[in-house]
């Protein structure tokens, strides 16, 4: 197999994990909503945990797309 074809490969399979963080988001959010729905007496004191959810879920998205772009773009050998 090409080496090119190969870093395009990987690159792709690597950003599978942007895929990951956004189901993540969704079902963050979701539930989220369905809770502060349920009890909006309780939703202020959940947010700050909502937000450190959202944060850790998108970094993740974001390594894998800087690992794709490494793939790509870093000469080996």
């Amino acid at each position: 197999m090409d080496v090119t074809a190969a870093k395009y490969i990987g690159a792709g399979l690597a950003t599978m994990g942007v895929i990951g963080a956004g189901i993540g988001l969704g079902v963050l959010f979701g539930n989220f909503l369905s809770g502060a729905l349920r009890n909006p007496s309780a939703a202020p004191s959940q947010q700050p945990m909502l937000f450190l959810g959202m944060a850790l879920t998108e970094a993740m998205g974001i390594f894998a797309l800087v690992l794709a772009f490494i793939i790509l773009f870093v000469k080996v050998g």
